[in-house]
């Protein structure tokens, strides 16, 4: 496929054509938000091609394979395109492209969960009230923020965004020795933050005591009647800080969400745990999927 179509770097200037194609997408996962897309287009090398009705995507660092195309899965003769008759493999995946894939390709299609890149999704009203058991933990960490300091949550705004920055700084500063994937997602996070303002779909929310940024969150809407969690920090110095920014911020989105995707845990055990410690409603699965 890479042969056949011309790609170009993911850039903002046809943000809204991609936006357009994401919202006739019959299944959507947190990967294809644009600001997602946009904020790691660098480290792995995204590009994209607009054709066939679709949005293309291709990542080329650290070695080169596609990801799911973007645009209404339903309306494409896929065994008739050209672009697909050769080996191409395929990563991240939704549920429901593969089920199409399944009834087009028959016999050319290998596949496998990847578990790593599986969406968590919430319930908005759940983790906004934390009741029962299961969130007895984080309910009383909530409480503890809440009893024991005077705050002020207020909507991200543009001419916020260089407080937030700074905060980010300095939570990075924390990390003694920062993995490649921390280091990653700090240039992420600046990306997406300086272009805040014309990257249109964004919301966000901070948390400040003293005046200081001490927790920021930012997220978009990720279909009707979900929005998606991209970034949320917190200065842990302040117990409860990360129950408190997730609630007030989910609080404030209650009337427009119902489910929040708090995307995927990348395989790593620390943060699975965590996500899983959220009770999630169900998940979005993702496949690796190889074209014969």
């Amino acid at each position: 496929m890479t042969r056949e179509l011309l790609f170009e770097p993911i850039g903002l200037d046809r943000q809204a054509d991609y936006k357009a194609a994401l919202a006739a997408c019959p299944q959507v996962t947190s990967d294809y938000a644009f600001a997602n897309l946009y904020g790691w287009a660098e480290h792995y090398a995204m590009s994209w091609h607009f054709a066939h009705g679709l949005v293309w995507l291709k990542q080329s660092e650290p070695g080169e394979t596609c990801w799911a195309p973007v645009g209404d899965w339903t309306a494409v003769d896929w065994a008739g395109l050209s672009c697909l008759a050769g080996p191409k493999r395929f990563t991240r995946v939704p549920e429901a492209l593969l089920g199409l894939w399944q009834q087009a390709f028959a016999g050319r299609l290998r596949f496998q969960e990847a578990r790593e890149h599986f969406d968590y999704v919430y319930s908005v009203p759940e983790l906004v009230e934390l009741k029962g058991n299961k969130f007895h933990k984080k309910k009383n960490l909530l409480r503890q923020f809440e009893k024991g300091e005077i705050f002020e949550y207020t909507p991200m705004q543009a001419d916020c965004v260089e407080e937030v920055l700074d905060m980010q700084a300095e939570w990075h500063g924390w990390q003694e020795h920062p993995s490649e994937a921390l280091v990653a997602e700090n240039h992420a996070i600046s990306r997406v933050l300086k272009d805040f303002d014309r990257l249109k779909s964004l919301l966000g929310g901070t948390i400040r005591i003293a005046g200081k940024v001490v927790a920021y969150t930012v997220g978009e809407r990720l279909g009707q009647d979900t929005l998606v969690i991209h970034f949320e920090k917190g200065d842990t110095r302040f117990k409860g800080i990360y129950q408190a920014i997730n609630k007030h911020f989910l609080a404030a989105q209650e009337d427009r969400f119902s489910l929040v995707n708090r995307e995927q845990d990348l395989g790593d055990e620390g943060l699975r745990k965590a996500k899983m410690s959220y009770n999630p409603l169900s998940f979005m699965k993702k496949y690796d999927v190889e074209l014969l």
